[in-house]
């Protein structure tokens, strides 16, 4: 694992750390995919699924889809890298579709 996948696999337990803190949602399905397949494959798994995943509804009904794995990934710039530009596509297109402005 390189430094950036390895802060990308932090990232990814800080999602789920402040979903559970701010936004009283334990997503204990992603943490067990977290310590399975590590945070890149898991984000890659979720962001090339056909639909949102029940994390991703939750978060948009408690208006936190900056906590999703998506808005995290396009937030930081460096993470970019790790990921196919059809992917960050995904992203952008999925949170637009849920009335989020990603960022870019």
């Amino acid at each position: 694992m390189t430094d950036l996948e390895s802060a990308f696999h932090e990232a990814m337990l800080d999602v789920y750390r402040r979903a559970k803190a701010e936004a009283n949602y334990n997503a204990t399905l992603f943490l067990g995919m977290l310590n399975d397949k590590g945070g890149l494959q898991t984000a890659r798994q979720l962001i090339n699924a056909d639909t949102v995943s029940d994390g991703y509804t939750a978060l948009w009904e408690r208006r936190r889809l900056d906590l999703t794995v998506e808005a995290t990934v396009l937030a930081n710039p460096q993470f970019h890298s790790l990921f196919a530009s059809g992917e960050l596509d995904i992203c952008r297109r999925r949170l637009r579709e849920y009335g989020y402005d990603p960022p870019e």
